[in-house]
């Protein structure tokens, strides 16, 4: 049922009407891991704009083992880039964190790279009068797997109503390189796949977001359980509504 000739061209569409209504000229910053979803955004967005108003930004943080895929992406779409190594921020930020008393948990050190890949971004953004591109798909979305003012920030998201299983066909019609659409996401410290950290496969996710059906009872429930504990992630911020008047 998907049409993804369909499905990219209008893509590549709204992503043109989002520019001409929020930064008509500007450039679409998009952070470049190497994996499908930023692929697949940055060539939407060349597609879009043109190369030359697409800027890709590396960002590894320390030594990077599969830095060689961003590199093969930049590349191959032709698209101007910067590299930025991360990794004295994110030291930084733990080594102040640390002198203060502060016990540093897992999640902390997961989380950090991403939220400091964002503030990159949107620094990297002002300064080239760009729009920071979101690539989160909507599988990654619907369980949560994504960080908070990290990856799951931005100013448009091309991928937000996608499965993983849509972005791979996206990426495959247009002809992006085929290790880079069918590479593992990792969170690139546990050492584990997403999958292997979900407890089930994208596959069997994105089935039953398309259709409503998941045959194992544990999967359901344990994706049930992580979509609606992870919601709040994809409102926006809830404001106290003050009434002056009552």
């Amino acid at each position: 049922m998907f049409n993804v000739e369909k499905v990219t061209n209008d893509a590549v569409q709204w992503i043109r009407d989002w520019f001409a209504q929020n930064g008509k000229g500007c450039n679409a910053i998009v952070g470049i891991s190497g994996g499908k979803d930023s692929s697949v955004v940055a060539a939407l967005c060349a597609q879009a704009l043109g190369k030359e108003r697409v800027i890709g930004v590396l960002m590894p943080n320390g030594e990077q083992p599969d830095i060689d895929c961003s590199h093969t992406l930049v590349k191959h779409l032709g698209i101007p880039f910067y590299v930025c190594n991360i990794q004295k921020a994110v030291d930084g930020v733990l080594d102040s964190l640390q002198a203060s008393g502060v016990e540093i948990s897992r999640q902390t050190r997961i989380n950090l790279p991403p939220r400091i890949r964002m503030s990159t971004l949107y620094a990297l953004s002002q300064s080239n009068n760009g729009r920071v591109a979101n690539t989160c798909n909507l599988s990654e979305d619907w369980v949560g797997y994504s960080t908070r003012y990290g990856d799951a920030a931005g100013d448009f998201a091309p991928l937000g109503n996608l499965t993983v299983q849509e972005v791979k066909a996206i990426g495959k019609y247009l002809r992006l390189p085929m290790k880079l659409v069918e590479k593992a996401p990792s969170d690139g410290l546990s050492g584990k796949t997403d999958e292997d950290n979900l407890g089930f496969t994208y596959q069997v996710l994105d089935a039953y977001i398309r259709t409503g059906v998941c045959e194992n009872a544990e999967t359901k429930a344990r994706i049930d359980r992580l979509h609606v504990m992870n919601e709040f992630k994809l409102k926006p911020i809830p404001v106290f509504e003050y009434n002056p008047e009552s």
